[in-house]
Order: C-alpha cells, then structure tokens, then sequence
C-alpha cells in the first residue's frame, strides 16, 4: 500500500525532503506521491510524510 496526498495540500513542501526513497513530488495544484514508490516507510517505523505534515493532508491511498 502506498500514501497519498489529498487536495487538502496547501504546498509547504514540508514532506518532500523526508521521504527516504524521493516518491515525493511537486505536482500541478500539489505535491504528490508515486504510488509504485511509496512503500509508507515500513523500514524507517512508518510514514514520515505524516509527521511533519502541517494540515494532515496524507492519508493511505485505496
């Protein structure tokens, strides 16, 4: 399962450099994450995208 980033983003840009694999981008509106990168750091204790996130915009994608 990957992480996904809602419309609610107000890109601060605050999750990019945390992502330990760059599934991190700026997008057109928002940032956005590659869904065949995202592996929502299993290995590093779970999503830090989530964690610095100002508005909670980053949820698991379906």
């Amino acid at each position: 399962m990957a992480m996904k980033i809602t419309d609610e983003c107000i890109s601060c840009g605050a999750c990019e450099p945390e992502c330990p694999r760059s599934c991190i981008s700026e997008g057109d509106e928002f940032f956005e994450i590659d869904p065949g990168c995202c592996t929502e750091c299993v290995d590093e204790g779970g999503p830090r995208c989530v964690e610095v996130c100002p508005v909670d915009c980053i949820i698991k994608a379906e």
